[in-house]
């Protein structure tokens, strides 16, 4: 009733139309969402419009969501910091996972919270759910992993967060350590500005690369983008299959063979993109009969095979502001040893040359469920 007396009163009427007055009353309207953002548990939080994100990329466009859209709320829900270092030293992955996915959850229930305080007051908003949404028009449908609405585009337009090198957005005080989350409205809200570039803590120091057992994100080509304007620039990223075939628990050894991610496969990573369909099918059918243990949540691509675990997200997690830190965490990282399962299901971290005689140890139809022999 509060936000419809304010609009009818203050010469602003639904659909974004203004009339006299109006943008004082946007003005106000537009700090009470980014509050309502914050309020609601995010970090950070901005707003950007059709005329901001003018000339960007598909998924910088509003209007796949809402024929009618204008503008974007977007902002960003923090990881619990404590965590990190134990998930990096392969103390805890458990916790971690689940802090995740509660902050994906957090980040879709702010959008749904939002989108309703706007719809009640008669403005048509739509929430985008923080991760696993895709579109369906294209060639290859939800498997193109192609986004409705890329939140990492808003949020660098908007002053959410900067592109980092690996083109994940960091932020001021969390790094790279926060899940994003939009609404999208037909109501012309007010814009915010990006954050002055000298801000940007990124100093190309590429720990987030050295990271990516993957090699996900390009060394060497970059890629800029135009939002109503502005470039921003960071590294090109490759196949996201690469990056699922890691992330997504199938493999996990560095090439070094001296540490790996919290995944106990030790499928070779291909070369070249193409091969990732025929690498992450082959491995699928393996992962399918390790010995179930704790954790997983339920992915939009992998529905038929029940639960995705979460196993690296090192990229995000060593990405902070301090770059001594940065340095800290990486280097717990390649001293945490690597990851063997258990017969019980539980994963356990050992040294290399523990592995490798307890792979030795174990039958051959055993051994070839985690790596190929």
């Amino acid at each position: 009733m509060i936000l419809a007396y304010l609009i009818l009163h203050s010469g602003t009427i639904s659909g974004g139309r203004s009339v006299k007055g109006g943008q004082k009353s946007m003005d106000t309207l537009s700090k009470t969402l980014l509050d309502f953002a914050i309020t609601e548990g995010g970090c950070a939080a901005g707003i950007a419009t059709i005329k901001t994100l003018a000339s960007g990329p598909p998924s910088a466009d509003l209007t796949y969501v809402h024929p009618n859209a204008k503008s974007a709320v977007v902002f960003a829900v923090p990881l619990d910091q404590k965590l990190i270092r134990p998930f990096l030293i392969k103390q805890d992955w458990l916790s971690m996972e689940r802090n995740v996915q509660y902050a994906n959850s957090l980040a879709s229930g702010i959008s749904l919270a939002l989108a309703n305080y706007l719809e009640m007051g008669g403005i048509t908003s739509v929430p985008i759910p923080a991760n696993l949404q895709y579109r369906t028009d294209t060639p290859n449908r939800i498997f193109d992993l192609y986004p409705n609405i890329s939140h990492r585009y808003l949020a660098v337009r908007s002053g959410v967060g900067h592109f980092g090198l690996s083109g994940n957005v960091i932020t001021l005080k969390e790094g790279a350590a926060v899940i994003l989350g939009s609404v999208i409205t037909t109501v012309e809200l007010t814009p915010t500005d990006p954050l002055p570039p000298e801000e940007n803590y990124c100093d190309g120091c590429g720990i987030c690369m050295a990271s990516c057992v993957s090699g996900f994100v390009d060394h060497r080509e970059k890629v800029s983008v135009t939002l109503g304007g502005i470039e921003f620039t960071y590294s090109k990223r490759r196949d996201y299959y690469r990056c699922g075939f890691v992330c997504g628990g199938f493999t996990g050894l560095h090439t070094s063979g001296q540490w790996s991610t919290w995944s106990p496969g030790r499928f070779s990573i291909p070369a070249h993109d193409g091969e990732f369909a025929k690498a992450t099918a082959k491995a699928l059918k393996r992962q399918i009969q390790w010995p179930a243990f704790e954790g997983g949540f339920y992915n939009t691509i992998m529905r038929e095979i029940g639960k995705t675990r979460m196993a690296c997200a090192h990229c995000q997690l060593v990405c902070t502001p301090n770059r001594e830190e940065r340095k800290h965490r990486y280097n717990m990282l390649t001293k945490s040893g690597v990851v063997v399962q258990n017969e019980d299901g539980s994963l356990e971290a050992v040294t290399p040359q523990s592995a490798i005689n307890r792979l030795a140890s174990m039958i051959p139809e055993t051994h070839a469920l985690y790596e190929d022999i």
